[in-house]
């Protein structure tokens, strides 16, 4: 073979003539003769193998080049011999491959048939994929028609045939081939080809859906061989970068095939080279758009999720990218710092290195939990909630990052704020400490175990060793200065000086004889060395070799010179070891052994050890407590209810691990079972299900006991509201048909009777919850009521009232009242056990002094008029026998308390002594008789008349039969103008209003004869000062008002005065719920009262502050009280000292703020009213209310007007306290154009008062908001506008012109010319000039003088203000 094949860079240049011994195709065939030449095509095959490629290229060619003009059908058979000729060579290749005996010839003809083959093929591949990807996009929208199924018939499954095609290329590359070139180096042209192919294949848009797994595991294994064997490493990761800049969807399928890269093929440098190019892109060009930037974060994501290990080496240049603008690649960054940390620096098995990049990277995290942007902390919070969850955080951290999440919940960003409630549930979940204690529990243990520590820490110093100085080195700091002495003393010395010495020696020698032997004169000597005697440790050892002339120690003395006499003493001083344990015997005790060392420090590192998790401990307590606070306060967030339902979710978190005050999240979320949003409703009945209704246990009467100790719990000091809220979900539990509620009754049945020993709040939650129990099943109760009557009601009735109140609600949920049952009436006869019970333990209540008895007996008359039949004789046979034991107690002369009260026969002048807190439970009793039986009249009764009224239409109705046509229309016709029944209806209420007005307090009922002492008790608070007694007189006076319009009109006046007067705060803030139930039976009679209402919300007290508003707060949303100025006074409460009382007004506003345009017409009244003198409030807190009302201003036709309106009230406020007020107000409204359009035209109204301050600066900084981006247009608008207030405050409205009077001036001095004066211009008349006009009105405002105006110079807006003239002024 003489010539060798080149792969071309383009197919056309095979036709062309090529250099020397280079391939060119000869023939191009025609498309109609193409099927006759794949036919031999495919014979030469068969016969020849795949080496047929040499001779038939040009076929294969042809295709390539014609293939728009060729069939499909012969691209697809041209495509499948392609494929059968590679893998021919990959079969026939390897034997060949390893024959040693190989010639030229051979090999050239094996490469130009590889090159060849796999260049046709890889082309035809890219040629058909493209056809196919633009098949899919023309046919998409249509995928049922024609043209969809034509096109899949012809294209026979390119998956599949995609999926050979890869096949065979891998095995032909993956053999040693390079052989076949010369010096094994294989031309560029053909890598890039095989690459060409394959990365083609991974621009489709579906290579990354399941269905391409094969086809893409293929690519992404050629490609490897590709990149181990032919050296395609930097190619590989520039069409990396390239692909993922312009194919967002192929960031996955990269991050598979380069963890599979150097992972399976061990070729670990392309994750440096694609993090490198991807870290040299710079900031700028990331921000833009198109840039690629999410792709390069998804790839980043995903391959740190694959391959984190490998990533480490090269992280610093992705590190770079924190710095810069895009958040996204900001998060990709931190999500693969958070990989790292998660599954390779994790353990505690780190050396210094990998601990030093942990704590690099978490403090990474940590910054960037401020971060800018709202993703990026939210994400950040994500992987620390993961790195948590992996329990990869030190313990070290732990109240570091913990205290950054909880900072995180006052985010702004809901996303934000969402992750930090994960976090903070994965930190409870996973925390190291007991969250059990709460850091009030944890305070004495840290105390006690501090001042342990702090006295082993003493102990210890106490013992510590003195630092023992060597005797070498305390010679040779003392040795110049002894031999100084040394030789002082060896010189010859005057007589005087001889017989001083003598003296001296005769009293050192006393001491000295005292020395028995060599040592102990060593010892001393030694010893005056030390403190630092020098003269006479040297007389002592001159001394000691006359007393002991054989020592050898001495010994040397013999010739006395210094040098002798140093080396004696240095002998004696340093001496042996032995001996310098016996010359150190002055210094203090030597150190402890080590052993007993040892000990005392392992014990004082438990001990500190022990102090620093009890600080950890408490720390993270502080925060649980005050992540949970703020969590709890999110429950009723209005923003978005995926906020709402992760609060749940992490109350249900520390329930589950019991955290210290847990249980508060848990019953303040219990309300939102009444939430309309469906998705926060199930999340809290799921929440409650998951934590009480799902038991754990192995029996179903361990798991039954669980429950009903787990709800009782819960039911302990549990409020109305949470009780009612409870039996939504405990009745869902009942109706819903589980296996434990048989055995769940049993236990609370056993539990109500004492069968089981129990306390009484656990009895009391037991009967609430078979009354909830009842709501589903009545025969749970119904069945029972003899048992709970002799257990409850029975003769111990008086020691327990309690558990007889929450008895007699139990019996309730059975009534058709709480049942909404529309059938006949369910009642008792009035001689049943249970009204036996009933009344007598009320009766003798009264005469008790029992603080629990008026609970019990409010709950026991509403069972009496919801079940018994005839309740009204059964009430006044109770009143008589109460009024009776009463006065039977004043007549036997009965105790009497410390509190009195005389009551006075108007006919006789004696006077009898009476309990006052038993006539208060007497009055009590008749005011729930009073109110409880027009209920009855009003429900009950009206209720059965109705039911009844129907039934007897119904009975004549089938009585008559079918009536007539005639008949049939006007009844239809009534029924469709909703006349059918009115007339009956009306007549039942008429009569229920008339036995209300006339019977109820006729003289023969028996609550008549109270209402005279009800008045009296109320009318004299200096008389009846008991606070029992008042409390309870006023309430019951406010139930009788609630009988007829005449009762009410009759005693309003004093329910008022006692409003005002009564000082006691619990009388007063009864009074107002009374009141307020009034006003919605009769508004009329109420309505001029509204003021009187409305000043308790001044009052001193905050109890009867925060009942007006509640009160007040019904009443406006229900439409019952018209909204008027008289709201200021709530709008007060903004600023209330008490918090509770602050959040009711907040929520007012927050609630009338949903009616239309409420807030906003009410605005200008409050406004005068807060501002004017007389209140007195500060410039402080009126600016904190405007705020919050003005931030209910949010339409821009509100604004506009609501400027006109302010600017308007300029011209009748009075003193400069209630211009700046309006200023203020002007300044906190979101102005827009058409507001500041409106702002300018009001000029005139408060241009003369911009000299103060306190309305310049105000006004000033609505121009600074306007400014901040604004059109050029607008903005000059508002720049100008600014410069006219500054010069009018600077210089005065006097000196300023406005801008039309600059204007015209400027245009007559233009249009005047210059011309000499004439002698008879004198006697021309003058034009009437604008200026002069000007000053004539700048002076009218200065003196303030009136004067008539032209009409043409009349202003647009008149001052309403008629302007005193000076005349008048001066008169005054």
């Amino acid at each position: 073979m003489s010539w060798d094949f080149f792969v071309p860079v383009c197919i056309g240049d095979l036709v062309k003539t090529g250099g020397i011994n280079q391939y060119v195709v000869q023939d191009v065939v025609h498309p109609k003769q193409l099927p006759s030449h794949l036919t031999k095509f495919k014979v030469a095959l068969r016969n020849q193998g795949p080496l047929c490629i040499l001779e038939h290229f040009d076929t294969g060619y042809s295709v390539l080049q014609q293939c728009n003009l060729v069939e499909l059908g012969v691209k697809e058979d041209m495509l499948e011999i392609l494929v059968q000729v590679v893998s021919g060579l990959a079969a026939s290749l390897p034997v060949f491959l390893v024959s040693t005996s190989i010639s030229a010839a051979e090999r050239k003809e094996k490469l130009n048939a590889v090159k060849m083959s796999v260049f046709l093929l890889c082309k035809l591949t890219e040629t058909l994929e493209s056809y196919s990807c633009r098949q899919g996009i023309i046919t998409a929208p249509g995928k049922g028609n024609k043209k969809s199924k034509a096109v899949g018939e012809g294209l026979m499954q390119w998956d599949s045939e995609r999926e050979s095609v890869l096949q065979a290329l891998v095995q032909l590359l993956q053999l040693d081939i390079r052989s076949l070139w010369n010096l094994s180096l294989v031309e560029e042209e053909f890598i890039s080809c095989v690459t060409c192919c394959c990365y083609k294949l991974l621009e489709n848009s579906t290579i990354s859906h399941v269905k391409s797994k094969p086809t893409r595991d293929c690519i992404i294994h050629l490609l490897g061989v590709l990149i181990k064997k032919y050296n395609h490493l930097l190619g590989a990761s520039v069409k990396v970068i390239q692909l993922l800049q312009h194919f967002e969807q192929s960031s996955s399928v990269f991050a598979q095939a380069v963890s599979v890269w150097s992972t399976e093929y061990g070729i670990r440098a392309i994750i440096g080279e694609i993090m490198r190019e991807i870290g040299q892109k710079s900031s700028e060009e990331l921000a833009r758009e198109g840039s690629g930037v999410k792709a390069f974060a998804s790839f980043l994501s995903e391959l740190s999720s694959l391959v984190p290990e490998l990533m480490i080496p090269n992280i610093s240049v992705l590190i770079t990218h924190l710095e810069g603008e895009s958040h996204t690649m900001r998060v990709a960054v931190c999500e693969v710092l958070g990989e790292i940390l998660v599954r390779v620096l994790c353990g505690d098995g780190l050396d210094e290195s990998g601990k030093s990049d942990r704590n690099r990277f978490l403090d990474t995290l940590q910054e960037h939990l401020h971060d800018t942007h709202s993703h990026v902390r939210a994400r950040v919070l994500q992987v620390y909630t993961r790195i948590v969850n992996s329990k990869a955080l030190p313990l070290c951290r732990y109240s570091e990052v913990m205290e950054l999440a909880v900072g995180r919940l006052m985010d702004k960003s809901i996303n934000a704020v969402k992750s930090a409630i994960q976090l903070l549930a994965a930190f409870i979940a996973h925390n190291p400490y007991s969250c059990k204690l709460s850091s009030a529990d944890l305070k004495k243990p840290l105390e006690k175990e501090t001042a342990k520590l702090r006295e082993m820490k003493e102990k210890v110093a106490g013992k510590a060793p003195v630092a023992v100085i060597k005797a070498s080195e305390l010679w040779a700091a003392m040795e110049p200065e002894l031999l100084v002495t040394v030789r002082t003393e060896l010189e010859p010395t005057s007589e005087t000086a001889k017989e001083q010495q003598e003296n001296e020696d005769d009293g050192d020698v006393q001491e000295e004889k005292e020395a028995e032997d060599i040592r102990a004169t060593a010892v001393k000597i030694a010893q005056y060395l030390r403190v630092n005697k020098y003269r006479s440790a040297v007389r002592l050892c001159v001394k000691a070799h006359n007393w002991f002339p054989q020592s050898e120690m001495f010994a040397s003395l013999a010739t006395l010179t210094p040098d002798t006499l140093m080396e004696t003493l240095a002998l004696i001083f340093k001496g042996s070891d032995e001996d310098a344990a016996e010359l150190t015997q002055d210094l203090p005790p030597t150190p402890q052994k080590d052993g007993e060392k040892d000990g005392e420090d392992g014990e004082l590192k438990k001990q500190e050890m022990l102090v620093q998790y009890l600080r950890d401990t408490e720390t993270f307590a502080l925060e649980v407590e005050r992540a949970i606070s703020v969590i709890n306060n999110m429950l009723y967030w209005k923003t978005t209810s995926g906020i709402v339902q992760e609060a749940v979710q992490f109350c249900v978190t520390v329930c589950e691990f019991s955290v210290a005050n847990s249980i508060s999240g848990v019953r303040k979320m219990l309300p939102l079972v009444w939430s309309t949003d469906s998705a926060i409703k199930d999340a809290v009945v799921e929440a409650y299900r998951r934590l009480y209704l799902n038991p754990q246990g192995d029996t179903i009467r361990i798991k039954a006991q669980t429950l009903v100790d787990s709800l009782s719990e819960l039911m302990v000091d549990a409020s109305l509201g949470t009780i009612q809220c409870l039996e939504e979900i405990v009745q869902e539990f009942f109706g819903s048909g589980s296996n434990l509620q048989s055995t769940v009754v049993q236990i609370l049945w056993e539990r109500f009777t004492g069968k089981r020993e129990t306390s009484g709040l656990h009895r009391r939650a037991a009967v609430l919850l078979l009354g909830m129990a009842a709501r589903a099943e009545r025969e749970v109760v119904l069945g029972n009521l003899d048992t709970l009557c002799s257990v409850a009601l029975g003769e111990k009735v008086t020691e327990d009232f309690l558990l007889a109140r929450d008895t007699v609600i139990t019996i309730c949920s059975i009534t058709d009242h709480v049942r909404q049952s529309k059938s006949s009436p369910f009642r008792l006869p009035q001689d049943h056990q249970l009204f036996t019970c009933l009344t007598q333990a009320i009766a003798e209540g009264v005469v008790m002094e029992d603080p629990y008895w008026q609970s019990f007996m409010e709950q026991a008359v509403r069972l009496i008029y919801f079940l018994a039949e005839s309740p009204d004789q059964l009430c006044s046979w109770l009143l008589q026998r109460s009024a009776r034991l009463l006065l039977n107690q004043i007549a036997e002369g009965g105790e009497v308390n410390k509190d009195t009260a005389q009551v006075q026969d108007g006919s006789q002048e004696s006077c009898e002594q009476v309990n006052c807190v038993c006539l208060a439970q007497l009055l009590a009793l008749c005011g729930c008789v009073a109110f409880w039986q027009v209920s009855h009249l009003e429900r009950s009764v009206s209720a059965e008349l109705r039911r009844r009224r129907g039934e007897t239409e119904e009975r004549e109705e089938k009585e008559k039969g079918p009536s007539s046509k005639q008949a049939a229309n006007e009844s239809a016709m009534e029924e469709e103008l909703g006349l059918m029944g009115a007339s009956a209806e009306d007549t039942e209420a008429e009569l229920i209003k008339k036995i209300c007005e006339t019977e109820l307090l006729d003289e023969e009922n028996l609550l008549s004869a109270f209402l005279p002492l009800l008045v009296k008790v109320c009318s004299s608070p200096g008389h009846y000062s008991h606070p029992q007694l008042t409390t309870a007189a006023c309430l019951a006076l406010s139930q009788y008002m609630m009988i007829s319009p005449s009762v009410c009109e009759e005693n309003i006046r004093l329910m008022f005065t006692v409003l005002e007067r009564s000082s006691l705060p619990v009388v007063r803030a009864n009074t107002i719920i009374a009141l307020g139930d009034l006003t919605v039976r009769f508004p009329n009679i109420l309505e001029p009262w509204t003021q009187n209402l409305y000043a308790r919300l001044s009052d001193e007290v905050p109890s009867v502050r925060q009942t007006a508003v509640t009160v007040l707060t019904q009443l406006v949303l229900k439409d019952v009280l018209k909204v008027k100025g008289q709201v200021s006074e709530v709008a007060v409460l903004l600023i209330d000292p008490e918090p509770h009382i602050t959040s009711l007004a907040l929520n007012f506003f927050n609630e009338l703020a949903t009616k239309d345009n409420a807030i906003y017409n009410l605005l200008p009244d409050i406004i005068s009213r807060l501002s004017d003198p007389e209140r007195g409030m500060n410039t402080e807190d009126f600016n904190t209310i405007m705020k919050q009302l003005f931030s209910y201003i949010t339409k821009e036709r509100q604004t506009e007007s609501l400027v006109e309106k302010l600017c308007q009230r300029f011209r009748t406020a009075k003193t400069e306290r209630q211009w700046c007020d309006l200023a203020m107000s002007l300044s906190l409204l979101s102005m827009c154009e058409r507001g500041f359009k409106r702002l300018q035209e009001c000029w005139e109204c408060y241009s003369d008062k911009l000299t103060e301050p306190g309305v310049y600066q105000p006004l000033l900084s609505i121009t600074g908001k306007l400014r901040r981006g604004a059109k050029p247009q607008f903005k000059a608008q508002v720049d100008e506008f600014e410069k006219r207030l500054t010069a009018v405050h600077t210089k005065g409205l006097e000196n300023v012109e406005s801008p039309e009077m600059e204007e015209e001036n400027q245009r007559e001095r233009s249009v005047k010319k210059p011309r000499t004066r004439r002698a008879g211009d004198s006697f021309v008349t003058p034009q009437k000039s604008r200026n002069l006009f000007f000053l004539l009105a700048t002076w009218s405002i200065i003196v303030g003088m009136d004067f008539e105006r032209m009409s043409y110079e009349t202003p647009k807006v008149t001052t309403p203000i008629a302007r005193t003239s000076r005349r008048a002024r001066l008169r005054n």
